[in-house]
């Protein structure tokens, strides 16, 4: 598959901590996450090379509200820079990459990656492994994908409970992933819960990969119901999710607005793009924080306001 964008590398020099390069990957500055634009098969790809080398890496999928949790939660900001691929789930990444002049961005949202790798996935022979969910999705999650993917190989699941896990809970679990011998673990515990856990536990898990989809979780599993295709590719997914729950999720919609102001003013003040056009790794400093007008909506010290734990979905 082919490329969805055909913007210059960055440099090197300039990723995030724990990032992998690739000749496929176009890798942009959003409000100071670093986006990686490709396409699915070119996810496949990459995870098929960790798989072929025996590395480990993890993968997260961004969207608005996630991106501006970064600005407010030290650890999911830490999370997300460790990410060997950050992709871009929400249609207003999107949005916010055309404003700052990267026209040809697309979209790998949870859901569909998570429908693609098993589908693909079993050219290769990957094994799943499905971490999270309340109780029983995770066994009606994997029912119903090996209904649509026959020959897809599961490893195995675990539904933890909801609370914070013992050392022994954790370790024990740890433990039971890797009795499996998983490719690809699925993550489902909700940002930026998934995010912190995946990174506190990058190389103890021994799969070529880590991803954390949240919601994915509950619209294969039909605890959800996932918004026709349609409406997905109109990119209204958010506004099919808030008129179905909107007392979970209207607060966590305030921040689209909040968002697009900062890729207006990101494309304003040129923050994150050195003089000579490259672009830089931005989590440190914060562009904001030279500017009062929006200052608070974007501080990033992680003191700001409320760690919030509602899921991401696409």
């Amino acid at each position: 598959m082919a490329l969805n964008a055909t913007f210059p590398e960055i440099s090197s020099g300039s990723l995030s901590q724990g990032r992998v390069a690739s000749t496929n990957t176009t890798r942009r500055n959003i409000l100071g996450v670093h986006c990686d634009f490709l396409g699915y098969e070119d996810v496949l790809e990459t995870i098929q090379s960790w798989r072929e080398k025996g590395e480990r890496h993890y993968i997260t999928v961004v969207n608005p509200h996630s991106v501006l949790l970064c600005r407010r939660d030290s650890g999911m900001r830490q999370a997300v820079a460790r990410a060997a691929l950050t992709l871009p789930d929400g249609i207003g990444v999107v949005v916010a990459a055309r404003i700052l002049g990267h026209h040809q961005a697309g979209r790998v949202t949870g859901p569909a990656l998570m429908l693609n790798l098993c589908d693909w996935g079993r050219r290769y022979g990957f094994r799943h492994y499905f971490y999270g969910g309340a109780k029983g999705v995770a066994d009606e999650l994997i029912q119903r994908l090996s209904n649509q993917f026959p020959g897809m190989e599961v490893a195995g699941s675990y539904c933890p409970p909801f609370r914070e896990l013992t050392p022994e809970e954790d370790q024990g679990a740890i433990e039971r992933i890797n009795a499996a011998k998983p490719d690809i673990v699925w993550i489902g515990l909700g940002a930026p819960k998934q995010e912190k856990w995946i990174a506190d536990h990058s190389g103890q898990v021994d799969g070529a990969v880590m991803i954390g989809v949240g919601a994915a979780f509950d619209f294969h599993s039909g605890r959800i119901q996932w918004a026709p295709q349609w409406v997905r590719r109109c990119g209204l997914e958010w506004a099919w999710r808030l008129v179905r729950e909107p007392r979970r999720l209207w607060k966590r919609n305030l921040d689209s607005p909040i968002f697009l102001m900062g890729a207006l003013w990101q494309k304003i003040t040129r923050f994150g793009t050195r003089k000579d056009g490259m672009e830089t790794d931005t989590l440190h400093p914060h562009p904001v924080d030279r500017h009062g007008a929006l200052k608070t909506a974007f501080a990033g010290d992680g003191r700001r306001g409320p760690e919030e734990r509602e899921q991401i979905g696409s």
